[in-house]
């Protein structure tokens, strides 16, 4: 079949090779760019966008002038000084935000709360990789002090002292109980003959710090990396500097340099006192009026004189969903191959038989061989809005999925805790595990009183449940309840994830939709990273067939 692309711009020798640096090639007409500096490469993308040239011929004529001789340092690197004034006048004279996504730049947050990483998070369009309190045993001290954050706003210094003897006992419980747990795990869970001794070892460490994380409060510290375009960062920055706790004001403050080493364009608004400063000042406002409205102390909106039920203490609640949800997911899968009018088609699927509708959606969602092919964005017709109470652990793991909509509340010791896993009673920990969860209550109530509610949700063990809704497509919903019901997953959250497929099916009336997540999992898992492990030792006996089993400690 012959091609459709049309042939490359041709270039001599010499231009060829002033390209060769910058481009994965000169012959081709799909290329990457490379060893350019993010802001480079968003302002060739930004010049490319007006201009009939080609990317690499904009490139030759009025970036490559910028370039370091051979060798030499590059200092922003080639067309940097050129990029800086593109952005410039882009950004003061055309308005033109989506520049800032053509570039973007990786940056570490080390030792942040939990409480922070949240916040950190809650970008739509960016990436992150979040240090995991499964895996990784919270028993270091560095300096001599526990991994946990004491949050700035707690100033007096009886405050502190008890809040710091507080968490101390907290981090020296559950570091005490790691090795017993495990101990009782190995005798439960007996390696299998055909299990190495490093994968059963991982495993085993793995349910027990799963078992053990509720003792933790949200002031523990993690690590997140993060990758984000340039207008990502920009709206991230924005967010931090306006929010109330002290931590996340201080890490946009750290953030901002760093930034600015790699991607200087892209966040020169934020703090400017006419743009950045002022859109900052704009949300602190806006969130201070909405929490004042939402807690009933804002004099102009007394809005809970209208609450007419007590709130459900259901895990799971399906709160808002389409009756009419499957109809328009069978009309948007007929929309492209039948040259109708929308209405039409939306107008024939109501119509039609349910077993006509239930074909069509299983005709578009195809022979599925696993979790990661999914259906197209028909699926994404309907949505479901589900209210959750779960343990902050659990919490902690859905909040990462960045394309549905959620929100959440305060973390408070008010609507109580997860109950512990049995194995809590059956190694004997259960005394101090309940006198950990009642100091932690105590202490989120005395800083709520003397502080806020913010800096007392640093106090709150994960085993405390939080509020929040969840707001996704079905397609969204696919991804999110196969993912998170798969084996190796949290027993918490699975157990979340397969109430909200069975609240699809059964209050939604949506079976043909349910039905399509075939890869759910439903079955109770003892070594919840038992197959993972195994699978990831295959991966590396594969790489290195002369490893020998049991071999990765």
């Amino acid at each position: 079949m012959p091609s459709t692309l049309a042939a490359a711009e041709p270039f001599t020798p010499e231009e060829a090779r002033a390209l060769d640096p910058y481009f994965g090639n000169t012959d081709s007409p799909v290329f990457v760019l490379t060893n350019l500096p993010e802001a480079v490469k968003g302002a060739l993308f930004a010049r490319y966008s007006r201009s009939a040239k080609s990317a690499r011929r904009l490139f030759l004529d009025e970036f490559l002038g910028d370039v370091a001789p051979a060798g030499a340092p590059s200092g922003a690197g080639p067309g940097g000084e050129r990029a800086e004034r593109l952005y410039t006048k882009v950004f003061n004279e055309y308005g033109d935000d989506s520049v800032a996504q053509l570039g973007g730049a990786h940056i570490a947050c080390e030792g942040v709360s939990n409480v922070l990483t949240k916040v950190l998070e809650r970008g739509r369009l960016m990436s992150y990789l979040e240090q995991s309190t499964r895996y990784v045993p919270y028993t270091q001290r560095p300096g001599g002090k526990w991994k946990y954050v004491v949050p700035g706003e707690i100033e007096d210094p009886d405050d502190r002292s008890h809040y710091v003897a507080t968490l101390d006992r907290a981090f020296e419980t559950y570091a005490r109980w790691i090795e017993p747990l495990q101990a009782h795990f190995r005798v439960r869970y007996p390696r299998a003959p055909g299990d190495s001794e490093g994968v059963h070892r991982a495993a085993i460490r793995a349910k027990a710090l799963d078992t053990l994380r509720g003792l933790l409060p949200a002031a523990t510290r993690s690590n997140v990396g993060i990758y984000g375009s340039g207008q990502a960062f920009e709206a991230l920055l924005l967010r931090m500097r306006a929010h109330p706790l002290a931590e996340s004001r201080e890490v946009a403050d750290l953030m901002l340099p760093e930034l600015r080493k790699i991607i200087p364009a892209f966040v020169q608004r934020v703090d400017r006192e006419d743009r950045g400063v002022a859109w900052s000042r704009y949300l602190e406002e806006r969130n201070r009026r909405g929490r004042a409205v939402a807690a009933g102390t804002d004099p102009d909106t007394e809005w809970r004189r209208y609450l007419d039920q007590p709130a459900a203490d259901a895990e799971v609640a399906l709160t808002e969903f389409d009756p009419d949800g499957e109809a328009r997911v069978v009309a948007a899968l007929l929309y492209a191959g039948s040259g109708l009018p929308h209405a039409r088609l939306l107008a024939t699927a109501r119509a039609m038989p349910a077993e006509e509708r239930v074909r069509i959606i299983r005709t578009g969602v195809g022979s599925r061989a696993n979790r990661r092919q999914r259906p197209g964005r028909a699926f994404e017709q309907t949505a479901y809005t589900f209210d959750v109470l779960s343990d902050y652990g659990a919490f902690r793991d859905l909040q990462r999925h960045r394309m549905l909509t959620i929100e959440w509340q305060d973390l408070t010791a008010r609507h109580g805790c997860a109950p512990p896993d049995p194995a809590i009673d059956e190694a004997g920990a259960r005394s101090d595990w309940e006198r950990v969860l009642e100091e932690s209550a105590a202490l989120c109530e005395r800083l709520s009183r003397r502080y806020s509610e913010l800096v007392a949700q640093y106090a709150v063990a994960m085993a405390y449940r939080i509020r929040f809704q969840m707001r996704m497509n079905a397609r969204e919903a696919m991804h999110v309840i196969e993912l998170r019901t798969s084996p190796q997953g949290h027993p918490a959250y699975r157990r979340v994830c397969r109430r909200m497929h069975e609240l699809i099916a059964q209050q939604a009336g949506h079976t043909a939709i349910a039905d399509a997540m075939r890869f759910i999992g439903r079955d109770d898992v003892d070594l919840e990273r038992l197959a993972a492990e195994k699978a990831s030792e295959r991966k590396r006996l594969a790489q290195s067939p002369a490893a020998a089993p049991g071999a990765d400690g």
